[in-house]
């Protein structure tokens, strides 16, 4: 597990020339592609699932979930 700025240095001592940002990775997380834990205010990642997630993006298992709540505010039914 790592927060997102160790993933992307990781990302970066594997490929110095990797385009994944620190930005777009935390992106992947808020958007619900990528599997996530807040541990406080730190969003933790499992690095092999990021690394995986990069050799196939649109594998069925990336697809975001349809969204429960818009913008943070609960639906009403």
């Amino acid at each position: 597990m790592r927060t997102i700025s160790e993933a992307a240095a990781e990302l970066r001592a594997l490929d110095p020339h990797t385009a994944m940002t620190p930005y777009h990775i935390r992106r992947l997380c808020l958007d619900g592609v990528l599997p996530t834990v807040k541990a406080g205010k730190k969003i933790l990642l499992d690095l092999d699932t990021l690394i995986e997630y990069m050799a196939d993006p649109t594998a069925d298992k990336f697809q975001p979930s349809p969204a429960t709540t818009a913008n943070g505010i609960r639906r009403i039914s």
